[in-house]
């Protein structure tokens, strides 16, 4: 049985081997945050980091993620509590549907991590990659920076 490191927790996980890290990490760990979209690999509503990097989960399979460290939205708060990140896009209500927010915020995290304080061309070009079909990107964008600029 394979194992993976998610959110700061080894797990065994039923998966095949080869199946998409998405499966895994919604069935077999029942997180919520990584979301099926298109399955290709071009909507972003499954990505998730993997050692700090985005990663699509629907076309990362579970045996390439092996050993190494896997964050979901879920890991990024803290005892309950939503990230400064998260908690951005909470106050400048940055989202509609919510189906892709989970996408987006797993981007600007490896963003903030890599770029403290990115000017507002830096975000819009990390998020650019994620479709969000309400038309939140505005919101979006400004709860990078909010989130960016609260430090």
């Amino acid at each position: 049985m394979p194992v993976l490191k998610v959110n700061g927790r080894t797990h065994e996980v039923q998966a095949a081997e080869d199946a998409p890290l998405l499966f895994a990490l919604r069935n077999d760990l029942r997180l919520n945050g990584p979301k099926f979209g298109c399955g290709l690999a071009q909507c972003g509503a499954c990505t998730v980091l993997v050692d700090g990097q985005p990663v699509r989960s629907c076309v990362t399979s579970v045996d390439s993620v092996a050993g190494q460290e896997i964050t979901t939205l879920e890991g990024l708060g803290a005892g309950g509590e939503p990230s400064k990140l998260q908690q951005a896009f909470i106050d400048e209500q940055a989202m509609q549907c919510g189906y892709c927010v989970n996408g987006i915020i797993m981007r600007a995290k490896a963003l903030l991590d890599q770029t403290p304080k990115p000017t507002e061309r830096e975000v819009r070009l990390a998020l650019d990659g994620n479709l969000c079909r309400c038309g939140a990107q505005n919101r979006m964008v400004r709860a990078v920076l909010r989130a960016a600029q609260e430090g």
